[in-house]
């Protein structure tokens, strides 16, 4: 597959983004009339965030690349193949000196990021003292050359080109991950809610939780995604049609929304919104919207291997067309839904347990230490007190000793003359000798 005519470089923004799952949202039209445009106007898809650590970086990027014009004219006219296999990445080569000098600014302050991240890991950790090997440590991130940190090169574009896309690629399975922890955690915690309640309260929680599931189970069919039954309800209760009209290509006219001839994912899983509104909710209990998106996300993986035959991750016209003609979708077999497939089996749950446990063992652990660590340094504070207020007491009556040895003693309080006796000449009188007073007439 070729990239079309008149998009723009981010089409590759695109061909990784669009490996994540959106929002769903419903698809407004005119439920009056059908009437296909002679002429739809081709506009890039809008980008979106991929959830990668180094989305920001990559956008940029992309947006700097898109303002050389070779490098655009090449990007229309290479394979999807070549770009993942670097053959795009050498055309970096030609583009513009303003670009290549801008594409090095972005990487260098990409690089200082990386390593801020990596010294605030470190403190966190504890490791203030611990010399860093920043190039060893820089080595994790594969989308950029860590050896050379200073200028944006072929090698650059291709790892980020690569990076992207294996990490998307992988998106939905670390959803999937994450939504068997998450129903792992919600069990856990029901079973140690039970433990806190006496018998008849367990009772009682007991049968409260087989009815939730009874009404949550208890929904009209849910088609199966993809299939004739499912896009005909579409095409009567969201877009207002005859279904005895249906016709598959009014159909995707009306449902590719940026009239690019293609269904991306997020405008797959627009379809789904009517059926996944049979089986949840929000106003309800017993239904969970989290359970809802990995539902919607099941629905989209599905039709796209079953109709994406060149699994470029788009579902072309003649892709679409082709798969109204098979018998899966004119007679599918029947859905089953979420509640009717547990996501994780018990052999996983007890193993999720023993992790719990461990994990419950290692905080008690650290916290049984933290707390003799604080009592440590209480005690510690306490006699820096008690040698703070010793010290103050040895002050003040230092301090008082000096105050008394300045003043004169009190039986010499008031003595006019305390030398030695003269003789009226000024020499002293011999001891013993009392001087003559005069006579008074």
């Amino acid at each position: 597959m070729r990239w079309r005519g008149g998009l723009s470089l981010k089409c590759l923004l695109f061909l990784v983004s669009v490996l994540v799952g959106f929002e769903a949202v419903p698809i407004s039209v005119d439920k009056t009339k059908v009437k296909l445009a002679e002429e739809q106007v081709k506009e890039p898809p809008q980008s979106v965030d991929t959830g990668l650590h180094y989305d920001r970086y990559l956008r940029e990027v992309i947006d700097f690349l898109e303002k050389d014009q070779h490098f655009r004219e090449k990007l229309h006219n290479t394979d999807m193949e070549d770009i993942k296999q670097g053959k795009l990445a050498k055309e970096l080569d030609f583009v513009s000196h303003h670009v290549r000098t801008k594409l090095d600014e972005l990487k260098r302050q990409e690089v200082s990021r990386l390593r801020a991240l990596i010294k605030a890991k470190q403190d966190i950790e504890g490791g203030k003292d611990m010399m860093m090997d920043h190039q060893a440590l820089l080595k994790q991130f594969e989308y950029l050359n860590h050896n050379n940190p200073h200028t944006f090169e072929v090698e650059d574009l291709d790892r980020l080109i690569k990076s992207a896309t294996n990490d998307l690629e992988n998106y939905d399975k670390e959803r999937h991950e994450e939504f068997k922890r998450y129903e792992m955690m919600k069990e856990h915690e029901r079973r140690e809610h039970l433990k806190t309640l006496d018998e008849d309260g367990r009772k009682k929680e007991e049968e409260h939780h087989e009815e939730l599931k009874k009404k949550h189970a208890d929904h009209p069919k849910v088609n199966h995604p993809g299939s004739q039954d499912q896009l005909k309800e579409v095409w009567e209760e969201a877009d207002g049609l005859d279904p005895e009209d249906f016709d598959p290509k009014t159909f995707f006219s009306l449902h590719d929304t940026n009239g690019d001839g293609y269904f991306d994912e997020q405008e797959l899983e627009s379809l789904f919104t009517k059926e996944l509104e049979k089986v949840y909710d929000p106003a309800n209990e017993e239904d969970d919207m989290v359970e809802m998106e990995e539902e919607r996300l099941r629905m989209r993986e599905h039709v796209m291997n079953e109709v994406d035959t060149n699994k470029d991750r788009l579902v072309s016209l003649d892709e679409f067309l082709i798969a109204t003609k098979k018998k899966e979708f004119l007679e599918p077999e029947s859905w089953e839904t979420l509640e009717q497939n547990q996501a994780y089996t018990e052999e996983e749950m007890r193993e999720f347990e023993e992790h719990l446990a461990r994990e419950e063992k290692d905080l008690n652990q650290k916290t049984l230490d933290l707390q003799k660590q604080k009592e440590e340094l209480e005690r510690q504070q306490e006699q820096l007190n008690a040698q703070k207020l010793e010290l103050q007491q040895a002050v003040e009556h230092m301090a008082r000793l000096k105050t008394q040895n300045a003043e004169p003693p009190a039986e010499h309080k008031g003595a006019e003359n305390t030398g030695p006796a003269l003789a009226t000449d000024g020499q002293p009188l011999p001891p013993g000798h009392v001087q003559d007073l005069p006579a008074h007439s």
